[in-house]
């Protein structure tokens, strides 16, 4: 048994948990006789500069705590790769001590399907949309030396796409979670018969609809007169006013409504941390 922790970059650098980790790793009760790290390190974490999101060159350097080796290896290099994890597992296996492989890599698209990473790195994804995909160029490498040819990797690449529609196809099948053994099972007498718990109360935190459309109107809008803006946010924006139109609010509205009736009232609203600049959370 080797346990493996997959990590990102600006988790590993900015979780506590990590750090807490790694101290474990040598007491008796808690030891799993060395653990390999692997970063997949895209240098902005999600969406922030390193140097905003850390004080230390490496987001690996916590690992030094317990003086751990540490590989850096480029993500655009398979054979490197496998190389260092080789090394990685050799090292676990002789001394039982953590290892960490940092792979140095990018992200080709946003964090999520909501996050357009030109908003926030537009010359690093300039970059990044001239990079050639690393599976391509392993592919065309391999092909050069002869190792296969460009109909057998043809045939990889259309066995796999297989695998992933006939399990999309099936996952459509399954009507029935069976997670019940991930919940926690329910508290007797918890809750009174209305639902709601029994040694809590809240206060009624309503305000007026239209106070609610005023802050969803302001931020909906732009601050400045005559600022450029960019056209995707000017969409975001659009639909955020069609939204406070319609009485409907998603999860950013929501907060923006929190945060602005909060602030109508005179109470100062600071928020800090890595995203809060370009208004993720």
């Amino acid at each position: 048994v080797m346990s493996i922790l997959l990590h990102g970059d600006a988790a590993f650098a900015g979780q506590g948990v990590v750090y807490e980790t790694f101290h474990l790793s040598d007491l008796p009760s808690y030891t799993t006789n060395g653990t390999i790290h692997v970063v997949v390190n895209n240098q902005i974490g999600f969406t922030t500069d390193p140097r905003m999101a850390r004080s230390s060159p490496y987001p690996t350097d916590v690992a030094r705590v317990v003086n751990a080796p540490i590989f850096h290896v480029n993500a655009d290099d398979p054979e490197a790769v496998m190389y260092v994890c080789s090394v990685a597992a050799e090292w676990r296996n002789t001394f039982n001590k953590d290892v960490v492989v940092d792979l140095v890599c990018y992200r080709r698209r946003g964090h999520n399907e909501m996050d357009e990473p030109m908003f926030t790195q537009p010359l690093m994804y300039k970059q990044i949309h001239k990079q050639v995909p690393v599976l391509k160029k392993y592919a065309d490498k391999l092909i050069a030396d002869g190792t296969v040819t460009l109909q057998e990797f043809e045939e990889e690449i259309a066995k796999y796409d297989r695998i992933c529609e006939e399990a999309y196809a099936r996952s459509k099948d399954n009507k029935i979670l069976h997670i019940k053994h991930w919940l926690d099972s329910p508290w007797p007498g918890f809750f009174n018969v209305d639902g709601e718990p029994k040694s809590m109360s809240c206060p009624p935190t309503g305000i007026a609809e239209d106070l609610l459309t005023h802050i969803g109107n302001v931020a909906s809008s732009v601050p400045v007169k005559d600022f450029k803006i960019h056209s995707g946010l000017s969409r975001i924006l659009r639909a955020r006013l069609e939204m406070t139109k319609n009485r409907v609010v998603d999860w950013a509205l929501a907060e923006y409504m929190a945060f602005g009736s909060v602030l109508k009232e005179g109470i100062h609203v600071r928020l800090s941390g890595q995203d809060v600049e370009r208004g993720t959370f």
